[in-house]
């Protein structure tokens, strides 16, 4: 085994274990359509925000967020829980 070749492992069980954190990977997110992407990035600068919030600043319909957040959530890149303000409500953020 020459020593390229034990990089090369070395490099593999490294990412392995980044695959144990619950991170999604750039790969995942780069599958998504370009309306999820935006709106996980909307989520990555501004926090935790409501689909109305998410909507606004995003500047893109609330179908297409509600579609968006739907991928994302299948793609587990985010989560959801109550609204503590309006419990009618969810707020989404990144997954951890």
């Amino acid at each position: 085994m020459s020593a390229t070749d034990h990089d090369a492992d070395r490099d593999a069980a490294a990412e392995s274990d980044s695959d144990a954190d619950d991170v999604p990977s750039p790969s995942s997110i780069a599958e998504l359509p370009p309306s999820a992407k935006l709106v996980y990035k909307v989520l990555e600068y501004e926090g935790a925000m409501t689909q109305e919030e998410i909507a606004a600043e995003s500047r893109l319909c609330s179908r297409t967020v509600r579609y968006a957040l739907g991928k994302l959530e299948d793609a587990e890149c985010i989560a959801s829980r109550v609204c503590l303000e309006d419990a009618r409500q969810s707020k989404y953020r990144i997954a951890e």
